[in-house]
């Protein structure tokens, strides 16, 4: 698939986010970050929530985003097709995560007892939600295919954890901090569904992977590009940037991404196929 040819000239500037919160959660905290780079921009800032990985990497190819926050392999997707990515989030220090398998607490559930049982996914595109977690399942020896009774794609993180404490689903994976800061998989259990970090236990943790990052559309203009950069380079410096960190990214920063910084994922993403 090509890029598209660059389009005319708009005042506005389309901002795309990721379904992996909720959508309810995400649009009401977009109008706040649309302000934020409005002012950095200068011009009308419309920030929309896709209704999957696939749409969102889509609506960027495509020219109907501008922008988007999208997930590693999405990043690695579009930028091994041309695209930049501007920016990185940071968490922890840390320019990477990895995932764990969690399970409700006091369920027992083992790698070893995973046989026909029901698993929540995220998304086929998310990589701490689906990618990251079936490799670490084939490279143990569980074809997921085979060994899962049923896998559903929640839609988000939020929505999976949720089919775990229904009784819906007996495994999910969440994002969580890589092994060096000294946190567990309760931080990023905390993170979608605050207060629930104790009711799920751990199955596993998985390899890490780059976090999220910012790619920008091909046809955005260089000077514009560059005010988006610097907006976002610069949002930990201020109490509202802060609180966008927290509140959209989950980030405590942004960071410059290395340029082709997430080719390396795809041989996760064909390792789940």
């Amino acid at each position: 698939m090509s890029a598209p040819p660059p389009s005319p000239a708009r005042f506005s500037f389309r901002f795309g986010l990721p379904p992996s919160l909720g959508n309810t959660l995400a649009r009401e905290r977009a109008e706040h970050f649309s302000s934020f780079i409005e002012r950095a921009l200068g011009r009308k800032v419309e920030v929309s929530v896709a209704s999957s990985y696939e749409a969102l990497a889509k609506d960027l190819l495509a020219g109907r985003a501008d922008a988007v926050w999208a997930p590693p392999f999405v990043c690695a997707r579009v930028e091994a097709m041309g695209v930049r990515v501007l920016a990185r989030g940071v968490r922890r220090g840390r320019s990477s995560y990895r995932s764990a398998l969690v399970t409700r607490a006091g369920s027992g559930l083992t790698l070893e007892t995973l046989q026909g049982r029901r698993v929540a996914w995220v998304d086929r595109d998310s990589v701490g939600g689906y990618l990251l977690p079936v490799a670490y399942l084939k490279a143990k020896g569980h074809e997921p295919a085979k060994t899962f009774v049923s896998q559903q794609f929640a839609g988000s993180y939020k929505a999976a954890l949720e089919a775990v404490l229904s009784g819906t689903a007996d495994m999910a994976s969440i994002f969580c901090p890589p092994e060096s800061t000294g946190l567990t998989y309760a931080d990023g259990v905390e993170v979608v569904l605050a207060g629930k970090g104790k009711a799920f236990e751990l199955i596993a943790y998985t390899e890490e992977a780059p976090n999220d990052g910012v790619p920008v559309g091909m046809s955005v203009a260089p000077e514009l590009a560059g005010l988006l950069e610097r907006a976002l380079l610069g949002l930990h410096e201020s109490d509202e940037g802060k609180r966008l960190l927290e509140e959209i990214f989950s980030a405590e920063r942004f960071e410059p991404a290395p340029r082709m910084g997430y080719r390396a994922l795809y041989r996760v993403a064909l390792a789940s196929l």
